[in-house]
């Protein structure tokens, strides 16, 4: 189709713009072809300068790491009396971080392998972030089990080791040894999807490099890729394979995070729809960090048209989604709580919106109910700024349930036990290094690997697949 046949009043990338429906924007927008998406993606990591922005993010996320490794040292000198756990809720913080970051971690399987099977264009430009937020976010998560049996140096405890030389057998039917399949199956599986994702793009870093240590370390990290159709068939054999493996693990890993709830007989816990409710909630929480990431990058390192705001929108239509199904979740526990007659189990709900802790139980629900709902207005899935906000509150949202979960737990069933829990400031400065941690390696990966997969980007330009509705320049040339 000519230029000519394009109608009038079409802007790339602006939803709304074109008034025939047959007509979609294309997902990459500008004057780009394949060579302009290359120079665009890998001049972010052979930059001998990265942005001022990435220099000022990473020393203050490094400083926060690095005041996240003292606190686990004073830890380990003086014991875990320097948390604010008590009688009560034995748990604390750490078990809610690590609840937290490895919900985190559950949008870059989705967006990686779900979408790849169900082969949907808009995952190309942004799984490589969703990715590496994954396995940044699982490294963020296994800190806060180790240290939270006091004797770290008995951390092999975690693992089913039937030895009887160890002071006690490792319990089977525990949940908490699930989560070390679980979590430990999702990690590796992960890290082999977003390697195996980048090793074309690496090769082309290998390639365009001119300093020989560069040249060498993309060339070991791409394993003698030359793009041959015989590597590519059987790379796209290998990729799907692993796409089908990562995709039970959306629904597993969280599912058995939760039973650490869920199988206990507490009231409040020990509840059906705890697996669900965490799936999606994770979910809702990935996403909402993949944005919280995405958003700043993109402008930092001029990504816009290949990071455009279709993708920002289809984004925010699933948090939409997993947000309302989190909104549900609550209203049935509540329903469940009342129709089942258990008056411990309706002690436990009303304590929650309305006990100690309501305003915890309220910010919950106001970052987790009532901010996604602003994206059913277009004009807000258009604002790059309000969706920053928005992320921003459904992160702290989805914190928020974990801790309410857990606090839970300061009224039980003897009221001479209820004990408010005052978190320390070594609870806190351990929550606020576990985000400096995480943006070390995010910032770490920005600088010196490809942050969007380009071979993918390529395949679903719009002169790739001779879809007529080409922006400027390439629709003429088509």
């Amino acid at each position: 189709m000519a230029t000519a046949d394009i109608p009038a009043g079409y802007v790339p990338g602006k939803l709304g713009s074109v008034p025939e429906p047959w007509i979609d924007p294309p997902w990459i927008e500008g004057d780009n072809d394949f060579r302009s998406v290359t120079d665009k993606v890998c001049r972010i990591a052979e930059n001998p300068r990265p942005p001022v922005a990435w220099f000022i993010g990473f020393v203050f996320a490094a400083s926060l790491a690095g005041m996240l490794g003292a606190m686990i040292g004073y830890l380990i000198i003086t014991g875990v009396g320097v948390w604010g756990n008590q009688n009560s809720v034995s748990w604390g913080f750490p078990i809610v971080n690590f609840v937290f970051w490895v919900g985190i971690g559950h949008a870059g399987t989705l967006i990686s392998a779900i979408l790849f099977l169900f082969r949907q264009h808009w995952r190309t430009s942004i799984n490589r972030f969703a990715e590496a937020m994954t396995i940044f976010a699982v490294v963020c998560a296994g800190t806060f089990p180790g240290i939270h049996i006091g004797r770290v140096w008995f951390a092999y405890y975690l693992f089913p080791i039937p030895d009887t030389r160890l002071y006690m057998w490792p319990q089977f039917r525990s949940p908490l040894l699930w989560d070390v399949f679980a979590v430990g199956t999702y990690a590796t599986v992960s890290l082999l999807f977003w390697y195996m994702g980048m090793i074309p793009d690496l090769a082309t870093l290998r390639d365009r490099a001119r300093h020989p240590i560069r040249r060498m370390a993309y060339g070991i990290l791409s394993v003698g890729w030359i793009g041959s159709a015989t590597q590519w068939r059987i790379y796209e054999k290998a990729y799907a394979l692993l796409a089908a493996l990562a995709t039970p693990l959306v629904l597993s890993v969280h599912t058995i995070v939760s039973f650490d709830f869920a199988v206990s007989q507490l009231p409040g816990w020990h509840t059906t729809i705890f697996p669900p409710y965490f799936v999606a909630g994770a979910v809702f929480s990935g996403f909402g960090m993949v944005l919280t990431l995405m958003i700043p990058a993109r402008e930092w390192f001029g990504l816009k048209d290949i990071v455009t705001m279709r993708h920002i929108d289809c984004m925010c239509k699933i948090i939409i989604a997993t947000g309302s199904m989190v909104g549900f979740a609550y209203l049935t526990e509540f329903f469940i709580a009342w129709y089942g007659g258990n008056p411990y189990e309706q002690f436990a709900f009303i304590n929650r919106a309305f006990g100690p802790t309501w305003w915890a139980y309220w910010t919950m629900v106001t970052c987790n109910v009532i901010s996604p709902q602003l994206f059913w207005f277009g004009f807000v899935r258009r604002n790059p700024m309000l969706i920053f906000i928005i992320s921003i509150f459904v992160n702290i949202g989805m914190w928020f349930e974990r801790y309410v979960i857990i606090l839970s737990l300061e009224r039980t069933f003897i009221p001479g036990s209820w004990q408010s829990f005052v978190p320390t400031w070594i609870d806190l400065g351990m929550l606020v290094g576990s985000f400096g941690l995480f943006f070390t390696l995010f910032l770490l990966f920005c600088r010196f690997l490809p942050i969007v997969a380009m071979s993918e980007v390529k395949q679903v330009m719009a002169h790739v697949d001779g879809n007529p509705h080409l922006p400027g320049k390439a629709a003429a040339a088509h």
